[in-house]
């Protein structure tokens, strides 16, 4: 099963808390060898994912969207970025140098075409942003790729 992930970066508290512990039941509900993975591992959801994933024995393949995307990543990430990087039995490049929202939106239309399910964890509101998660959602949608979202009820974001 090859599943790729998209969501909001910045959250925090319980609510991190609530969506780190249903990405790990989502995963732990696929304990395979074949479980695959597909993450840009940005900070939040993409990490979180690609972590529950490669801690049941599964597989990650890496979408980095620019060749500068790290950098603006936080830098308290940068760690866990290289680690998750280093696992990866596969890495794509978008091509794109800069990190901006034509490259995000780049790199998640790869990863949506790599994916035969993608989890979102998306509060249902627009994108702020183009390339932003709900973009990616309506993307996967239109290319008929099952989406599931995830996001605790009743839960807002900054």
């Amino acid at each position: 099963m090859r599943i790729g992930v998209t969501g909001h970066r910045g959250l925090t508290g319980n609510l991190a808390e609530q969506v780190q512990d249903r990405l790990r039941k989502l995963v732990d509900g696929r304990r395979s060898a074949e479980l695959v993975g597909i993450s840009c591992i940005a900070d939040g959801p993409d990490a979180w994912f690609a972590r529950a994933v490669l801690d049941v024995g599964g597989r990650i393949e890496v979408v980095i969207p620019a060749s500068d995307y790290k950098a603006g990543l936080p830098e308290w990430h940068h760690n866990e970025y290289e680690a998750l990087l280093g696992s990866a039995s596969q890495v794509y490049e978008t091509g794109f140098r800069d990190s901006d929202e034509k490259a995000h939106m780049a790199g998640s239309e790869i990863l949506v075409g790599m994916a035969e399910h993608l989890i979102a964890v998306w509060d249902g509101q627009p994108a702020r942003g183009y390339g932003g998660t709900a973009d990616v959602v309506d993307y996967a949608r239109q290319m008929g790729v099952p989406v599931q979202i995830v996001w605790p009820e009743g839960a807002t974001r900054d």
